[in-house]
């Protein structure tokens, strides 16, 4: 992990322990991944970059080609700073809907929002 998205996985990651989950971060490629009794959460983070719709873009396609053929019951996630709000929500509702993929956006000062 590089610069900006330390800070964003450090807040996601917070905000996911004082809900109950049990996380762990950098596992099999991936930047979080975290559970809650029977829940599973698998979660690709980006941070503020000069080209953030692209980096979204590749964490779309991370989060696709990551998705464990076993996890049929677990949630995927992107998060990623405010600022890329925009370039997440390019994906339709429906498409996140049906691929268990829900958005997280974290602000400046470490604030979660799930979307």
């Amino acid at each position: 992990m590089r610069g900006d998205e330390r800070r964003v996985v450090a807040a996601f990651c917070a905000w996911l322990r004082e809900r109950g989950w049990t996380v762990s971060t950098e596992i099999e490629f991936c930047d979080v991944v975290a559970s809650r009794g029977s829940e599973r959460l698998f979660a690709e983070a980006k941070g503020r970059t000069a080209a953030i719709g692209l980096d979204v873009d590749t964490a779309y396609g991370q989060l696709l080609r990551r998705m464990p053929l076993e996890a049929d019951d677990a949630r995927f996630a992107l998060v990623v700073p405010e600022e890329a709000l925009q370039a997440a929500l390019r994906v339709p509702t429906r498409v996140r809907q049906l691929l268990r993929l829900d958005i997280y956006a974290v602000a400046a000062d470490g604030t979660v929002a799930a979307l």
